[in-house]
């Protein structure tokens, strides 16, 4: 029996016919797969906006980097030193970058668990709007352990910490009130009062000075509802 011939015409057509077909599943799965991506963000970012009591994730301990992993204590003392918050991201009023997300998603299936929880850490001003520094954002592991998942933005001022001294306790605040009196009182030109200097005048004028500084400093406290940094560190609340 002899083969039958080739029809190239017939060929091509079933050539075309199978390319386009398979693109087009192509196209369907690829599609398929943003859709699926798409809705996992958005599921994702609905949970980082909401409200969630949960104190421990379903994580695979094996599974976690050791260096990620933080107690409250260790969050709550850098949160004291550089005056920041740790707060459910609900009050979080900047944006969550792409990143963040695409993090989480690949937590989430590495660990076959939807995480919930969220907290960042981040300076006050960024839980009311938008700005650049350095947000750190965890979810809860259980025990008072965080898992660090993503940091974004720019490092702290490098002299952030040392700014935020005062603001650490009373005892401190008291310190620098004393010392910007003791240079205030220096710079005073002799004789502005009297024909001659003593030290007893230069003491009296230094804790009048002192008394100036302080009032506008508790003026300043009261005022605006100012707390030192041991009492912010967590409080959802503005006038802290």
């Amino acid at each position: 029996m002899l083969l039958p011939k080739t029809d190239l015409e017939k060929k091509l057509h079933k050539a075309k016919f199978k390319r386009i077909q398979s693109e087009e599943n192509l196209l369907d799965n690829v599609l398929e797969i943003f859709s699926q991506v798409d809705e996992d963000f958005d599921r994702i970012e609905t949970n980082v906006s909401s409200s969630s009591k949960m104190l421990q994730n379903d994580f695979k301990l094996n599974e976690l980097k050791l260096e990620n992993i933080y107690h409250i204590e260790d969050i709550k003392n850098i949160c004291i030193d550089y005056r920041l918050r740790f707060l459910d991201t609900k009050y979080f009023k900047g944006k969550l970058p792409v990143e963040a997300l695409s993090k989480i998603k690949q937590l989430e299936n590495l660990h076959q668990t939807e995480i919930k929880g969220f907290k960042i850490i981040a300076p006050s001003k960024l839980f009311k709007l938008e700005d650049k520094d350095d947000p750190l954002l965890f979810a809860p592991i259980g025990n008072g352990y965080f898992y660090l998942i993503h940091k974004w933005g720019n490092d702290l001022h490098p002299m952030r910490k040392l700014l935020m001294w005062p603001f650490k306790n009373i005892v401190n605040l008291a310190v620098l009130v004393l010392m910007i009196s003791y240079v205030a009182t220096l710079m005073i030109p002799n004789g502005l009062f009297s024909k001659s200097s003593t030290n007893a005048q230069f003491w009296i004028m230094y804790f009048f000075v002192f008394k100036c500084i302080a009032a506008v400093v508790i003026f300043y406290g009261f005022a605006l509802g100012k707390n030192f940094n041991p009492a912010i560190w967590n409080s959802k609340y503005f006038n802290s």
